[in-house]
């Protein structure tokens, strides 16, 4: 039984309607006191509950009768309907504990979909700690085949993936570069039920705000100054599959405005059309940065956090999973090499005592050089170590006690001094736009004279 909470009879009308076409058994109440009635006395699947009531324009009585809800049946998923106007109200219902909010007026699809993952989500319980230990690494899914690891947060990291992956739920992918979120990413996608669709990777932070649209959403020509011929945008090339969006701590709040209507209600506008276009995409997104930190520092729309932070999953870095170290140093190897060539004990012990600041990314990079630079059968330590000191060398930046921003900031004014402030030269060099070479001068407080 679904549960929908609303004064207006309109809309019990219309949801009780289309439920019941979708094959579930609604149950409409109108007020907030029959609502704590039905949960005292049973236990709903899930609850559509409205934020405004007739006694009160503030929301406070949508927020407390959630509150109370919860106390009665804390296990059961309940989805928040409210105005654009009004987001603030559906943000404060999920930190007390609601599943999702949709926006009135709502899209048959979008909500159906939303009720169906929360479903799915709420009747896959955890597995158990003990008995499930390393199940997935071992069960040979092919969609964990680029996973490699033992530790026991890799393992749990994993169980959520392949718990997650069937459903539709949106996932936020935090952990320091080079630990691997594009790989845990592509696995959900190739977990999931859209696995035979288009897995579309995004760089946010290399769109600048004036390309953000034209990028995302496409534009037919002539549609502005330089558009010369139709361009397809990401959305579209990503429908029915799913959609990466790499370091959207990256994206500027025009840009994530944007964003979070096209996320909101799977709706978009091409450049140069008048009529909307549908999509339907799997959104999975991607940060090194602290985006609750931004939250905090309106850096970052809370709404916006919400919408995509419904599965979190933090990847620990490398230095927290040392156990690892020699599996993917021998995973490295074979995959350099193409045989079965092996690396030596010591040098595998060694490599576990590095603080690889760059994670896993930087411990590839130097099996793959160690390998190509040395002439024995199998390297050792002393191979490893030779290498290992060249990079440092070479990069004028030690490695170790130095943070993966103190790298960045180090290299972004070593190319901001080399063109002698010239931004646009500086950014080509970096590989990326000019907004978000701007975006990292103003974070480390890089002047470009």
């Amino acid at each position: 039984m679904i549960l929908i909470v609303d004064d207006d009879a309109a809309i019990r009308s219309s949801l009780t309607f289309l439920l019941k076409r979708a094959g579930f058994e609604p149950l409409a109440v109108s007020m907030p006191k029959e609502a704590i009635e039905v949960v005292r006395n049973q236990t709903p699947q899930l609850i559509l509950m409205d934020m405004n009531y007739s006694l009160t324009t503030t929301g406070d009585e949508g927020l407390l009768l959630l509150r109370e809800v919860k106390i009665f049946v804390p296990q059961v998923p309940v989805i928040l309907m409210t105005a654009w106007g009004t987001i603030s109200l559906a943000v404060q219902g999920m930190k007390a504990g609601a599943f999702d909010f949709v926006i009135k007026p709502w899209d048959n699809i979008v909500l159906l979909n939303t009720i169906k993952t929360a479903l799915d989500l709420s009747s896959t319980m955890p597995l158990d700690p003990v008995i499930s230990e390393n199940k997935t690494l071992k069960s040979g899914n092919p969609a964990f085949a680029k996973i490699i690891g033992r530790n026991r947060a890799m393992t749990e990291i994993l169980e959520t993936v392949e718990r997650v992956a069937p459903t539709n739920a949106s996932v936020l992918i935090t952990g320091e570069s080079g630990t691997g979120k594009e790989l845990i990413a592509e696995a959900i996608h190739l977990a999931s039920l859209r696995s035979d669709r288009p897995f579309v990777k995004v760089n946010l932070g290399g769109i600048s705000q004036s390309l953000f649209e034209s990028e995302m959403f496409g534009h037919k020509k002539g549609a502005f100054t330089d558009a010369y011929s139709d361009r397809i945008g990401r959305f579209v090339m990503a429908d029915h599959g799913t959609i990466f969006l790499d370091e959207i701590g990256d994206l500027d709040l025009g840009s994530q405005v944007k964003l979070l209507r096209v996320l909101q209600d799977r709706t978009f506008e091409v450049l140069g059309e008048s009529t909307s276009r549908k999509v339907d995409v799997r959104v999975i997104c991607a940060t090194n940065r602290d985006l609750q930190e931004m939250v905090a520092e309106k850096s970052f729309r809370e709404d916006l956090y919400y919408r995509i932070n419904l599965i979190p999953i933090h990847l620990p870095a490398l230095r927290e999973r040392r156990e690892d170290i020699p599996l993917l140093a021998e995973h490295f190897v074979r995959e350099a090499s193409g045989s079965n060539q092996v690396i030596s004990e010591d040098a595998l012990q060694w490599l576990k005592s590095l603080p690889f600041s760059g994670n896993v990314r930087e411990l590839k990079n130097l099996v793959e050089r160690t390998l190509i630079i040395s002439d024995k059968n199998v390297p050792d330590k002393e191979d490893f170590q030779k290498q290992y000191s060249s990079m440092n060398t070479s990069s004028a930046i030690p490695l170790n006690g130095s943070t993966l921003e103190d790298i960045e900031r180090q290299k972004v004014v070593e190319v901001i001094e080399k063109y002698k402030g010239n931004i646009s030269r500086a950014a080509s060099e970096l590989g990326i736009s000019r907004a978000a070479l701007y975006r990292r001068m103003e974070k480390y407080d890089i002047h470009e004279s």
